[in-house]
């Protein structure tokens, strides 16, 4: 599935709990979600990043997912379920491989196609723009 599509569903989800008041944001999780927002800042503008190189697209992606999980280790209650959800959504990225798998194994890894990285990175920028809209 297309990972764009699944961010939107969860965001969607999180922003129809937050606007019945089911889903009360306290300060400490505006404080933690406007980190993650920042954090996943990692991924940049969309400008110019499909310029660059597989492996540091690869890597930035990866650094976004740390930065998801950190942030759910640190919160509990919907906050942390909604971003163990993107964080599940976003998961493909973690058998994604960026260079060639020579003669060795590759452990169950896949060169993944321009397109799924173009979603990926659109995706982060998606939930980094909402989580940074709730944090305000």
């Amino acid at each position: 599935m297309d990972m764009r599509v699944e961010i939107l569903g969860l965001i969607t989800e999180a922003e129809q709990q937050l606007g019945t008041a089911g889903w009360d944001l306290t300060p400490r999780d505006r404080a933690l979600a406007r980190e993650v927002a920042a954090g996943l800042g990692v991924v940049g503008p969309e400008c110019g990043r499909a310029d660059a190189v597989e492996p540091q697209r690869l890597e930035r992606l990866r650094e976004a997912l740390a930065v998801l999980a950190i942030g759910l280790a640190r919160t509990h209650g919907r906050l942390a379920w909604f971003l163990a959800g993107c964080s599940a959504a976003l998961s493909p990225v973690l058998h994604w491989r960026a260079l060639p798998a020579g003669d060795g194994p590759t452990f169950n890894t896949v060169v993944p196609t321009a397109e799924q990285f173009t979603q990926a990175e659109e995706a982060v920028r998606r939930l980094a723009s909402m989580l940074a809209r709730i944090s305000a």
